[in-house]
């Protein structure tokens, strides 16, 4: 043994202790960093903050990495190429050059269609700093670009946020004064994903299923119309003997918070949340297209679906207008391969909590976007006064309430230039609408189980910070005497009314046991034909049920050989007594028109009609599995001498018949006594 041996021994022990306590320490950090750079993390954990970096920037490419997602963008196009995340290199489809972009659908007043990527010509970083970056890409026109593009100067922006699992996107689109004339039918967002990856997708807590690809469509038979397709022979049995169609997943606006997309292997989702409707167009009950087959994933901020032509942007005699779509906000999210992938949509709805909970955002920095103490607020309460009904006022409970750019009562529902706020009232009818951006607005309302519409008589003027109480507003529905009899319930829908079975051999499995999404079917309007084959429906006030002897579409019968027949329903009722002073009101709300006709006579078929709509209605409700499209309102006179004491009978005559698609929903139908009973 070596003298002082010993002594040295306690020492190199505590070296060794604390080499291997470094050791162990450097393991940890370079485990945590690994866990961040792939984002194994349970929904709703908090993620590690790591800077946000702007890794490249070339001539034609813009990477953005925050450590949980690597996007890339070309430039100065501004389209999104690639998406990095959770160990897919890219989660959205490299095999197509269009994965990630915005469009406009527009064309001059009389000539052909064109569709607009808005790619950029500029590239700009707005803020970068460990926090957030925020990329622009712009474009401005001139004359010289006349019949290439649309006559819009863009600004396209995005935003990566430490920390955060996502790309915020908003644009600034705008006109100036003395542009050509232009209508435009549709602005939306467009991610098309990774089809070896993503095949389930969710858009509701019961509309959510695997989905068939783009192969199977393509090798598909199609049907009546080009977005729906038979499966015949898909690479995947599954969907054999299956319909198919994107606007079989279409939904309202005020549900349209949160879809996407769920891959298995690595179990990753990719998700559409919009936190606010007010860059939407057409009020809350707007319906448009979400997810579908692809896989794609869209933000629509505004289209003619459900609307036609009467939804359309058109801009004549060199109006200007501006406006800001967004953000909306791609969210990605992943569980660890032992969990239920389901977690991914539950997490999904949580984070589009925390992002409707969060509007207007206090991180974008452009001039046009207000925040939050640049807004203002409107409250009250909304009562309805119908003396038939009760002789009190009526608590407008769970009303629709609004602010729009001024118009006539009703006219937010093809309104598409500008912003619109809208709320639901609570059980007593009170309402508070917040956030509101400055400006001058008429307040509009309309409640269920009432007809018609409601417009406060004032003009709203919001201005940064003001809040505004207009108190009790009290609507008066249209009405010229007691309720003889109805059929159906005021909701703007037809959903009450009878949706047949749909056949066997062309059905969407995902809404067999949802009855109340059976109107999604493909192909009901054939079945009219079916129940009804030589005589049309035949209505007896007092013995019918409008729950299933109502059909929910009056359309045409099909006869075969592509040949169809306007069709005449009936409603046969009874009068004991029929007052010879004043008129009998009819009222008729139709929840969706499509190049139809309604003729109206009363007790005889062949006389001339009492009443015709003209040629209305251009949303195609029927064809797109909606319930509802436009809502319309007749009120029209009935004469005492077209009536008899017993039985009186309408003729209801939708008189087009081109094809298998004209038709119209009715909401509600109501006759009218002149006289109190």
């Amino acid at each position: 043994m070596k003298v002082g041996a010993p002594a040295n021994k306690p020492g190199r022990i505590i070296v060794q202790v604390l080499l291997l306590v470094v050791l162990l320490l450097l393991q940890s950090v370079h485990s945590q960093n690994s866990l961040n750079k792939l984002n194994i993390t349970k929904p709703g954990q908090n993620i590690p903050a790591l800077s946000v970096q702007l890794r490249r920037v070339s001539r034609d490419k813009v990477v953005i990495d925050n450590g949980i997602i690597q996007v890339t963008f070309s430039s100065p196009q501004g389209l999104i190429t690639g998406i990095k995340y959770h160990g897919i290199d890219n989660v959205l489809d490299d095999e197509i050059e269009d994965r990630g972009y915005w469009d406009v659908t527009w064309y001059e007043p009389g000539k052909k269609l064109e569709i607009d990527k808005l790619e950029g010509t500029k590239f700009e970083i707005i803020t970068q700093n460990e926090e957030q970056i925020e990329i622009s890409f712009t474009r401005t026109w001139t004359i010289s670009k006349r019949g290439s593009l649309v006559p819009l100067n863009v600004d396209k922006r995005y935003i990566i946020r430490s920390g955060v699992s996502g790309i915020y996107m908003y644009g600034i689109l705008e006109r100036l004064e003395g542009w050509p004339d232009v209508d435009m039918d549709q602005i939306r967002i467009v991610f098309k994903l990774n089809s070896k990856k993503f095949d389930f997708m969710a858009i509701s807590d019961d509309r959510q299923r695997s989905m068939p690809s783009m192969a199977d469509r393509d090798n598909a038979k199609q049907l009546a119309y080009k977005e729906a397709v038979l499966f015949t022979n898909p690479r995947n049995p599954m969907f054999k003997g299956e319909v198919d169609d994107k606007y079989m997943y279409s939904m309202e606006d005020k549900d349209n918070n949160v879809h996407g997309w769920i891959s298995s292997e690595p179990p990753v989702g990719f998700w559409m949340i919009t936190p606010s409707d007010e860059f939407r167009l057409g009020g809350p009950m707007k319906q448009d297209l979400t997810s579908h087959a692809g896989p794609i994933t869209l933000s629509m901020f505004t289209s003619t679906h459900y609307a036609g032509k009467d939804m359309r942007m058109d801009y004549r005699n060199g109006e200007p207008w501006k406006k800001v779509f967004g953000p909306v906000f791609a969210y990605l999210n992943s569980v660890s391969p032992k969990d239920s992938t389901l977690r991914l949509w539950r997490d999904a709805k949580r984070q589009m909590a925390a992002e409707v909970k969060s509007w207007p955002y206090d991180f974008v920095t452009s001039v046009d976007y207000p925040l939050r103490h640049q807004r203002g607020t409107i409250e009250g309460q909304f009562l309805i006064k119908d003396s038939y009904v009760s002789r009190l006022r009526i608590y407008g409970r769970f009303a629709f309430v609004g602010l729009a750019p001024i118009g006539e009562a009703g006219s937010w529902q093809t309104e598409s230039k500008g912003y619109q706020f809208w709320t639901k009232a609570d059980r007593k009818g009170r309402f508070i609408i917040e956030n509101v951006r400055e400006g001058n607005y008429s307040l509009y309302a309309w409640g269920f189980g009432f007809i018609g519409d409601y417009k406060f008589e004032q003009s709203i003027t919001i201005t940064p910070g003001s809040l505004m109480n207009v108190g009790p507003i009290v609507y008066e529905p249209p009405r010229n005497g007691p309720t003889l009899w109805e059929i159906g319930v005021p909701d703007r829908t037809a959903r009450e009314f009878y949706i047949p079975d749909p056949y066997p051999t062309l059905m969407n499995k995902l809404y067999v046991n949802p009855l109340q999404d059976r109107f999604r079917q493909y192909g009901l309007w054939d079945r009219y034909a079916d129940l009804y084959p030589q005589n049309d429906l035949v209505y007896t006030v007092g013995v019918s049920d409008y729950r299933r002897d109502w059909f929910f579409a009056h359309v045409t019968r099909n006869v075969g050989n592509k040949t169809y027949q306007p069709t005449t329903w009936q409603i046969i009722f009874n009068l004991r007594n029929v007052n010879r002073v004043g008129l009998y009101t009819l009222r008729i709300a139709l929840a969706s028109a499509a190049n139809s006709e309604l003729q109206i006579r009363i007790n005889d078929p062949k006389s001339d009609h009492i009443f015709t709509t003209g040629f209305i209605g251009k949303d195609n409700a029927i064809a797109r599995h909606g319930i509802h499209g436009l809502y319309r309102l007749y009120s029209i006179d009935v004469a005492v001498s077209l009536l008899n004491i017993g039985d009186n009978t309408i003729y209801l005559t939708q008189s087009r018949s081109i094809g298998p698609f004209e038709g119209i929903m009715y909401d509600y139908i109501r006759l009218e006594s002149p006289f109190r009973t």
